[in-house]
C-alpha cells in the first residue's frame, strides 16, 4: 500500500506554516458521524445541512498530471462555509470529460465523480483535530484557536489511487 497523505504534505502546497493539529482516534458528535465514514464529503455535508453545496476554489497548482486545489464548500442557500479542503488529484486516473469538469472548478469534486459514474472508493486514513489559525478563523467566521475536526484520506478510481484529500469541517452549532 502507498503511504497515506499527510497533513504536512498537503498543507505545504498552499501554506507557509502548517496549522497546529494532532491525530485523534475519536471525536465529539456530530463530527464523528460527519467524518468517520467512507462516503464523499460533498454528499455528507449536503445531507447534514439539507442544502446543496457549491465549491469556491481559493488556489490551484497544476504540475504535470498532479492538480492540487485549496477549496471551500459553501451552502447554496445561506452561502455559509461548511468545509475547507485541499485535494491532490492525479488527472491521469480520470477520463477527459471528468478532468475538464474538475479543472473548470465549478462543481464540488464528489459531485463530479458521482455524476460521471466514476467507480470510486473513499478511504479515510487519519482523523485530526486542528487548531484554527487566522485563515480558518476568516473562512469559518470564528476565533483563532477554535478546535476543528477533519480527516485525511484517499479516493480510488477503480483500483487506482486518484485523489489525496484533507477535509476540515467548520464548527457546527446545535442549530446547524
Amino acid at each position: 500500500m502507498l503511504n497515506p497523505p499527510t497533513m504536512d504534505e498537503l498543507c505545504r502546497r498552499f501554506f507557509a506554516a502548517v496549522p497546529r493539529y494532532e491525530r485523534v482516534e475519536t471525536m465529539p458528535e456530530p463530527y464523528g458521524t460527519l467524518l468517520m465514514h467512507t462516503n464523499h464529503m460533498t454528499v455528507t455535508v449536503e445531507n447534514y445541512f439539507q442544502q446543496l453545496v457549491d465549491v469556491e476554489v481559493l488556489a490551484t497548482d497544476l504540475t504535470g498530471s498532479d492538480y492540487t486545489r485549496k477549496i471551500l464548500l459553501r451552502t447554496q442557500g445561506s452561502r455559509r462555509v461548511v468545509q475547507f479542503g485541499i485535494v491532490l488529484i492525479d488527472l491521469e486516473t480520470l477520463d477527459d470529460k471528468v478532468r475538464r469538469e474538475i479543472l473548470a472548478g465549478d462543481t464540488p469534486l464528489g459531485r463530479v465523480l458521482i455524476q460521471n459514474n466514476v467507480l470510486t472508493r473513499v478511504e479515510p486514513m487519519e482523523y485530526v483535530r486542528v487548531t484554527a489559525d487566522e485563515g480558518f478563523a476568516e473562512w469559518f467566521a470564528i476565533d483563532a484557536g477554535t478546535e476543528l475536526y477533519g480527516r485525511l484520506g484517499v479516493i480510488h478510481a477503480g483500483e487506482r489511487r486518484a485523489v489525496e484529500v484533507l477535509e476540515v469541517l467548520a464548527p457546527i452549532s446545535s442549530g446547524r
